[in-house]
């Protein structure tokens, strides 16, 4: 069940101001707005009308805070992302602004807990370890002094070569919502505002900064722009950061459809809009498109729009006086609404042995086993292990770019190129040898994989061989194919070769290709691990805890099956992958439109690899009795689901929904039981209503068509057991209205041994 923050009131009058000042203490009487007792809009329109015009604009921009690369840091700022003076007079914090969805990722020497890729996180199928993620990233930000985290990652997964999929949480909107939604309100919980990102459609690296992203509207909204709407609707963010791109030509920050039409009109959004790093290219055109404000204008955009130019365009009444005080209270609301003034970030100790716990459980949650052939795992602590490749007995990868997250013991692995942006290439200090070591009663021995046949010789000597594999992969810059780096496959194919009992580990951004699937035993994909990934890892293969994580994406054969099968442009010559021709100006999402990830392989008829859902544990699961129902337009599914193994395990049993006249299935609930052997649970998922319509791009509504919706009950979005079909009649609803929706709920009758 989704977790919320209380509902925030909306905008108020003049009088009701003035009822709720006249509430203040006497010590509040100076300034009133520190009157907790007010709502968050009460509170903003205090301070508002008690600001200076050089305080509105100096709120309404961030200064680059740090020193990376050379640019010069904010006197005051703390050496991360963003900062704003404090404004002394009305008692307004600095604005202290760190990276990232994955942890405080600056400053690295002071270092942070890192969590495991927002893959993994998606891949639990589980909001409360969402929320649990959240809660340790905004509580350590809230302990170095950050006020405001640049967290949230919610872009689709279009492509799964695209540098930044590890910071978003896969390819459905309902899962990717529901689970970066959940993660948003786990850092606001904190005192700390957090941003959602990268709104919209930055799907991909590649020119990320000028590339435009060509969709039908009615597409987006049933796609990227839902995935927003519902981690909105469940986090309640105190920022949106707009994006990079263009949208059908129009840059992001300066879109007005995208800002005032659909986030500020349709979904009632009362916080305000960041840009990204770089992302502005106008004062009083941005200003207008609904900008709130410029971040590192003076380091990272052409000149500082949001001071000179856009005074220019207020003095000369080009933009409303009353759009800059929109800015500036929509700032304020969100900074109220989050208690950052009332519970301010000061640096305190943190546990970081209690944070790594939270790492930990993340990990083990959403790590998928994908491959189990005749049972090879678990390892039993008797057999003798070959550990080899990838730095095992180092530590575990880290995604680069502004999200990576160094440890507060430093960097396991330094030196690995890129040196510079978008690296350092960082390795969490959780060794994967020393964690199998402490368990394995059997001869352990590793090989670093770099002589494959000192590998595959070392693999004959053991009962089993464990092979870390990984793919790096950072913001910035696309891969160009789904093929591992460097001569990991050989080395593969040659241990497999030498030891009939290999299991291979994936560290990696997503989808790989794997020629050597079906000559090895057993497969983990571990996503980016974490700080604690090499004890999670060793506690997964040693049966300690259940793989239970399903892919949050589909996994292609190859890159035939994408609806683009080449990334022009991509790649990062400092890694040895040299961009292959130009970049695109031009991506054309109309392609699969909507239809993204599980549903264009429905659409198109093909077979994945695996599956979106899929995922394997140390027991099975069957279901039954399976009943849909519909009563005043509400769509249900209650059934059995038995634990049919040996072993204890958890279950993500999916509902699927196809809607009238269409052909294409979509998630539209799940549940998440643990279950004993031989134990049985009835539960009830109800289907989330805002994935039973279609977006009218004409009569700007939502039509939830009349006729059968067929009901499937899914192992994944490709195996089923349990079906059927409802009717439901036709309405519809309006563009700021939409469906009453709320994240997906599952409920649990009786339990029960079979």
């Amino acid at each position: 069940m989704a977790l919320h923050k209380t509902c925030i009131a909306t905008l108020i009058g003049t009088a009701m101001l003035a009822s709720g000042a006249a509430g203040a203490s006497a010590n509040d009487s100076a300034r009133p707005w520190m009157n907790s007792a007010l709502t968050p809009d009460q509170r903003a329109e205090l301070v508002v009308k008690a600001m200076t015009q050089g305080e509105k604009f100096r709120l309404i921009r961030v200064d680059f805070g740090n020193t990376d690369n050379g640019h010069v840091m904010a006197p005051g700022a703390l050496g991360s992302a963003g900062y704003g003076p404090a404004i002394a007079r009305l008692d307004l914090p600095a604005l202290q602004e760190s990276d990232a969805g994955l942890g405080v990722a600056k400053p690295h020497k002071l270092g942070a807990t890192a969590l495991p890729s927002g893959l993994a996180t998606a891949a639990s199928f589980d909001p409360a370890i969402a929320y649990a993620g959240g809660a340790m990233i905004g509580g350590e930000a809230h302990r170095r002094g950050f006020n405001v985290m640049l967290a949230g990652g919610v872009d689709l997964v279009r492509d799964p070569r695209n540098g930044r999929n590890f910071e978003y949480a896969g390819e459905d909107p309902l899962l990717a919502g529901v689970i970066a939604g959940n993660a948003i309100a786990g850092i606001q919980s904190r005192h700390v505002v957090s941003t959602i990102k990268h709104y919209a459609l930055n799907d991909l690296e590649t020119d990320r900064t000028t590339v435009s992203a060509n969709i039908d509207r009615a597409a987006a909204r049933e796609s990227d722009l839902l995935a927003f709407e519902i981690a909105i609707a469940t986090g309640r963010p105190g920022s949106v950061m707009c994006s990079y791109n263009r949208i059908n030509t129009v840059y992001a920050c300066e879109d007005g459809w995208l800002l005032n039409d659909v986030l500020k009109h349709d979904w009632h959004y009362p916080g305000f809009v960041m840009s990204d790093w770089g992302a502005v290219h106008s004062g009083a055109k941005a200003a207008l498109a609904g900008l709130d404000q410029e971040s590192a204008g003076e380091t990272f955009d052409k000149e500082v729009y949001f001071d000179r130019p856009l005074r220019a365009a207020v003095a000369s009444g080009e933009v409303p006086q009353a759009r800059l005080d929109d800015m500036a209270r929509r700032i304020l609301r969100s900074l109220f609404a989050a208690g950052v003034l009332d519970h301010p970030a000061t640096q305190s100790p943190i546990d970081f042995a209690a944070d790594r716990k939270v790492a930990q459980r993340a990990e083990e949650a959403g790590a998928v086993l994908l491959r189990n052939h005749d049972a090879l795992l678990p390892i039993t602590a008797a057999q003798s292990v070959a550990v080899i490749g990838s730095h095992a007995d180092k530590g575990v990868l880290t995604g680069g770019g502004s999200s990576a997250v160094q440890s507060p013991q430093g960097n396991a692995v330094p030196g690995l190129p890129p040196t510079a942006w978008p690296g350092p290439r960082i390795y969490q200090p959780s060794a994967p040898l020393t964690a199998i070591r402490q368990r394995a009663h059997g001869t352990v021995s590793y090989a670093s994989g770099e002589d494959i046949a000192a590998a595959a010789k070392l693999a004959t000597q053991a009962k089993v061989a464990v092979v870390f594999v990984h793919q790096w992969a950072a913001e910035s810059f696309d891969r160009p194919l789904l093929a591992l780096s460097g001569n990991q496959d050989a080395l593969v194919e040659a241990v497999a070769k030498a030891n009939p009992h290999t299991i291979v580990v994936l560290e990696n951004n997503g989808p790989v290709a794997m020629p050597w699937l079906d000559r090895v035993g057993a497969v983990l994909e571990a996503w980016y691990p974490g700080a604690a990934g090499g004890d999670a890892i060793a506690r997964l293969l040693y049966g300690e805890v259940a793989p239970a994580g399903r892919l949050p994406v589909t996994w292609p054969r190859d890159e035939s099956q994408l609806p683009r099968p080449t990334i022009p442009g991509a790649g990062l010559a400092a890694i040895g992958l040299p961009p292959q021709g130009q970049p695109a100006q031009e991506i054309d999402y109309n392609i699969e439109g909507a239809d993204v990830g599980y549903r264009w392989y429905q659409r198109q008829h093909l077979e994945p690899l695996f599956p979106f859902g899929y995922g394997l544990t140390y027991t099975h699961f069957a279901y039954s009795g399976f009943a849909p129902h519909a009563k005043g337009g509400k769509l249900t599914a209650s059934f059995t689901v038995t634990n049919r193994g040996k072993r204890t395990g958890v279950d993500v049993p999916q509902l699927y929904v196809t809607l009238p006249g269409s052909k294409v299935r979509r998630l539209a609930g799940w549940c998440r039981v643990s279950l004993a052997p031989g134990q049985s649970a009835q539960l009830t998922v109800t289907a989330d209503p805002r994935l039973l319509v279609n977006f009218d791009g004409k009569g700007q509504r939502w039509l939830r068509p009349a006729g059968d919706y067929q009901l499937q009950l899914g192992h994944s979005a490709t195996s089923f057991e349990g079906e059927g079909k409802v009717e439901l009649t036709a309405t519809s609803w309006a563009a700021d209205v939409s469906p009453a929706g709320t994240p997906q709920r599952c409920t649990a009758g009786r339990a029960a041994n079979q």
